[in-house]
């Protein structure tokens, strides 16, 4: 069966990580991603450890089931190869700073005008408008001006970065929607649209609670380590042998939590709301932890899920790629290698679709100008 992106050729210009996030989900439900990489070097990742077999196994959680050719766009030949692969593909995504497409010749306007159907897909640190447009950025600055780091970390230390690339990957999710859009608006319209995808902005749309505080009271949200600031309880707790998480997001749950916990609080005028538990956050988490603290997180786990409660482990990685539901899900796949060996683990899409098939394997990561010959039989198949 055809997955839902069959038939779209996805030009990718991007390296590094929020482009090529976003051209891995193409490429997972089935388009053709051609990636075009600069000669001798390639993409940065390729250089990125942790290596197997002299190759980066970053390059290829990202870069899976993509096609690779290298061309320098400021040769004559190289280019005339990209006009023809321009003509025959459905999206152009890029993240260069803006001004250098247009210096190459192949800004949104000329591409427009020549290539009336094709969607362009632009990701970039600051986006092509704004005082801030030509400036250069990475997700650790993203995520430090975009105020996510103000609100991560423990209170009264040092801001700290999440631990994962949301400044780029939150970014390359909002590019895949944009192009999505407007590869469905062009059904109905045959014109394509630029999308214009920022990180900085990216960062801004993903502080809902902190945005809604600010505005309200006037004052900005502090860190309060893994404590929800506006839900309570919603935070880690200890048991006898570390730390677990119990997060009641309403007046029941609360309720229930309390029966399950033997604890008289659920009319206990302190903690029988939200905003009332909210204010009593750390009396009312000692008082849990009196408790929580007699056995073990297994224990407490089990008992709460019975109940019906939100909980869960604090897992590292590699507990995280054996969890069961992890696994039922199809959400650890191999990468395999050019012998279609397995070679390499990546997470699965997340998106599942019914009558969609969802492979356990992924196609090799391409080598650096891999699939010219390819490539190039293709574009000349008329």
């Amino acid at each position: 069966m055809p997955l839902p992106l069959n038939g779209v050729t996805v030009l990718d210009l991007t390296h590094v990580l929020a482009g090529p996030f976003c051209s891995m989900t193409f490429a997972d439900m089935g388009a053709r991603v051609i990636k075009v990489e600069r000669p001798g070097g390639g993409d940065d990742t390729r250089a990125f450890p942790p290596f197997k077999d002299g190759k980066s196994a970053y390059f290829a959680a990202i870069n899976h089931g993509k096609k690779s050719i290298a061309l320098d766009l400021k040769l004559d030949a190289d280019r005339a190869i990209f006009d023809r692969l321009l003509a025959k593909s459905d999206i152009l995504l890029e993240n260069y700073r803006p001004g250098v497409m247009e210096r190459l010749g192949y800004g949104w306007d000329s591409l427009h005008a020549r290539f009336p159907r094709l969607i362009y897909g632009a990701v970039s640190g600051f986006g092509h408008t704004g005082p801030d447009a030509k400036r250069p950025a990475y997700d650790m600055v993203v995520q430090a001006r975009g105020g996510v780091m103000s609100i991560t970390g423990e209170k009264d230390r040092d801001p700290v970065r999440v631990g994962a690339s949301i400044g780029d990957i939150v970014a390359g999710m909002f590019l895949a929607q944009g192009v999505l859009t407007a590869l469905y608006d062009r059904e109905h319209t045959g014109k394509g649209h630029k999308i214009d995808v920022a990180m900085l902005d990216s960062q801004l749309a993903i502080l809902e609670h902190a945005v809604a505080l600010t505005t309200v009271t006037g004052k900005p949200p502090a860190p309060s380590g893994a404590r929800h600031p506006s839900i309570t309880p919603f935070e880690t707790f200890h048991a006898s042998d570390g730390l677990f998480v119990i997060a009641a997001g309403n007046d029941v749950l609360f309720e229930k939590l309390c029966v399950a916990l033997q604890l008289p609080f659920a009319e206990d005028a302190r903690f029988a709301t939200n905003p009332a538990r909210c204010e009593n956050a750390r009396l009312l988490k000692r008082l849990i932890e009196a408790v929580t603290l007699e056995n073990t997180r297994a224990y407490w786990i089990a008992k709460l899920t019975a109940a019906g409660i939100p909980t869960g482990p604090i897992q590292d990685v590699a507990q995280v790629l054996k969890d069961p539901q992890i696994l039922a899900r199809n959400m650890v796949v191999d990468v395999l290698d050019r012998n279609g060996r397995a070679a390499y683990k990546a997470a699965g899409n997340p998106i599942k679709m019914s009558d969609v098939p969802d492979a356990t394997t992924r196609a090799p990561a391409p080598d650096l100008d891999g699939n010219r010959g390819e490539i190039l039989r293709w574009i000349d198949e008329g």
